[in-house]
């Protein structure tokens, strides 16, 4: 079984073809945007038993980072453990060789291919009558807003002791985006930005402060964007991490009617 290492874009498409789908951390794009900020990416397929494994990694000063490929497989992360180094992966999976260091992390996941009545039904009753109290207007941002929420969003981070990817992944993403704002007397009051990837896309960074709060801004913006990525043939949008410390934030993201998704733990992968 030997390893075939994916140099072209249509190539990598095609290996993941049987996946039916490519989380952000996947994407051909992300790998472009964490290449530019400094991370070698190599993007491996292993062909066994008449199946096909495939997985993006990021490597940086001996360490090697796997999350979320869909079509990932022990023989494969064993096989790339052989190489110096450590080799760490998020995955579902489970077995020798594999040794989880903490335990699963949940992902919140909106599926926007049912109708927009279907999925207006599916919000919660609080989400659903909070939207209808929205007095936001939204508008469609530029590349200016763009930066401006990223840089409001990681100023917000800090303060409340997370780390998101830093404002200069925006800068370095070479894919689609969707910014929308709310500028209520002109300065920024909300905004959020949404990174598009192949039929997926994944929500990024938010901002609102308590002007934008009170007009229910946030839920309007999601609302809206979930419209709008569905009208141009997105399936999913992945809402990020859902997790016991932010119960808040967790009601509501899983409030949109998104499905909890486990991604596995993080694990220490042994060469074999």
């Amino acid at each position: 079984m030997d390893i075939d290492w994916i140099t072209d874009e249509s190539d990598w498409a095609a290996a993941l073809d049987g996946a039916g789908r490519a989380p952000l951390q996947q994407s051909w794009a992300y790998g472009q945007a964490m290449a530019r900020l400094g991370a070698r990416v190599r993007r491996a397929v292993l062909h066994h038993g008449g199946q096909i494994s495939a997985a993006q990694m990021l490597e940086r000063r001996g360490l090697r980072l796997i999350n979320r490929a869909p079509l990932v497989s022990r023989p494969l992360l064993r096989r790339l453990a052989r190489q110096p180094g450590l080799t760490l992966a998020t995955s579902p999976l489970r077995g020798p060789g594999v040794v989880p260091l903490m335990t699963d992390r949940f992902h919140a996941e909106w599926d926007l291919r049912p109708e927009p009545a279907a999925l207006q039904r599916a919000l919660s009753r609080d989400w659903r009558a909070r939207l209808r109290q929205a007095t936001a207007r939204i508008t469609q941002g530029d590349a200016r807003a763009m930066a401006e929420i990223a840089a409001r969003d990681a100023a917000q981070a800090q303060a409340r002791g997370y780390r998101p990817l830093p404002p200069a992944f925006l800068q370095a993403w070479p894919g689609e985006v969707l910014t929308l704002q709310y500028r209520p007397d002109g300065p920024l009051s909300a905004g959020i930005v949404v990174l598009i990837h192949g039929n997926e896309a994944s929500y990024h960074c938010a901002f609102a402060d308590a002007q934008g709060r009170a007009a229910q801004a946030h839920r309007a913006m999601l609302w809206q964007a979930a419209l709008a990525l569905r009208a141009r043939g997105i399936t999913r949008l992945d809402l990020g991490a859902v997790d016991s410390a932010t119960p808040g934030l967790a009601r509501f993201k899983l409030g949109t009617g998104a499905a909890l998704v486990s991604l596995g733990p993080a694990s220490l992968i042994l060469p074999g």
